[in-house]
């Protein structure tokens, strides 16, 4: 008990602090007081995998979760991006969006940051949560979706995305990374008028975004993912009691596909990510995600195919 009040005093004014920088950035968004990054760094390019002189299948932006903070890491070292764009070498992969950052700014990249994430690296993980936040909370729900949605839209278009071209767009997301996906919906819609599949991989959302402009969502999950099943409880929107609400209407639409990945959980040796192998078929973790995500996307662009065809 001697360390609770120990604690609340030093993590109170921490996350009071995180708060009012995550809300400033969207607000310096909104207001045009500063204007998102478009360029990466040197050597990095705006899209890997297939040829980008042919339309590819489909076009796959990664949105992390909350361990994101540059343009090149993500928690598991890439792996999963690597892994989709090795086996599935007819899309065109994305990695690089900030999706908690409105203006495109990776958070380790900022000089103040750089100093004190070497001292406190508790500080970038409370940043990006306090980000999903203010990414939920409604008063700034629209800005921020009209943010990363657009920021999402630009780094397509610098891959070589076409409006209007019917090329269908995958938003795959994991944890942190569906709220932004399911908000991105709206924007990428106006801008690119782009067929939107989303597959979220223990998703964490408060399923408030409408996703009428999505043609199906496929939800990744586990039963040993504790993380996920949190979100399903702290936001009410994801209660089949509130119908109203954009993932409740997405629901009775038959948009929303569950698949289950058990035993995987959200962390650790056996997430969703990771490489250790388990039985029966002796895939590891990824190896089965990897797949399940490569099927799903080939089946919607087969789909398509034979929707198209007279």
């Amino acid at each position: 008990m001697t360390w609770f009040p120990l604690i609340v005093l030093v993590l109170g004014p921490v996350l009071l602090a995180e708060a009012l920088v995550a809300r400033y950035e969207v607000l310096a968004y909104s207001a045009g007081w500063r204007a998102p990054t478009t360029e990466l760094p040197e050597g990095v390019p705006y899209a890997r995998g297939a040829d980008p002189d042919s339309p590819p299948d489909a076009y796959l932006v990664y949105l992390d979760g909350i361990g994101k903070r540059r343009v090149r890491d993500t928690r598991d070292g890439g792996q999963l991006v690597k892994a989709v764009i090795a086996g599935a070498p007819e899309l065109r992969v994305l990695g690089q969006v900030q999706p908690y950052s409105p203006l495109a700014d990776p958070l380790a990249d900022r000089p103040v940051w750089a100093r004190l994430r070497r001292r406190i690296g508790l500080l970038l993980f409370l940043h990006n949560v306090m980000q999903i936040f203010v990414a939920a909370d409604h008063r700034y729900r629209p800005l921020y979706n009209r943010a990363v949605g657009s920021q999402i839209a630009t780094q397509l278009r610098l891959a070589g995305y076409e409006a209007d071209s019917g090329i269908p767009v995958v938003l795959l997301s994991y944890s942190g990374g569906a709220q932004v996906a399911t908000g991105a919906v709206e924007e990428l819609h106006t801008q690119l008028r782009s067929p939107l599949l989303l597959i979220t991989l223990g998703g964490f959302h408060n399923g408030a975004n409408d996703l009428t402009h999505a043609e199906h969502v496929h939800r990744l999950t586990s039963a040993s993912d504790r993380i996920e099943r949190l979100g399903t409880w702290i936001f009410p929107q994801r209660w089949r009691l509130l119908r109203g609400s954009g993932w409740n209407r997405a629901r009775r639409a038959g948009k929303i596909t569950v698949h289950r990945l058990d035993p995987a959980t959200h962390l650790g040796t056996r997430s969703y990510i990771s490489p250790t192998p388990q039985p029966p078929d002796g895939r590891s973790y990824l190896e089965r995600t990897t797949d399940t995500v490569i099927a799903l996307i080939r089946a919607y662009h087969s789909a398509t195919v034979a929707t198209d065809d007279p």
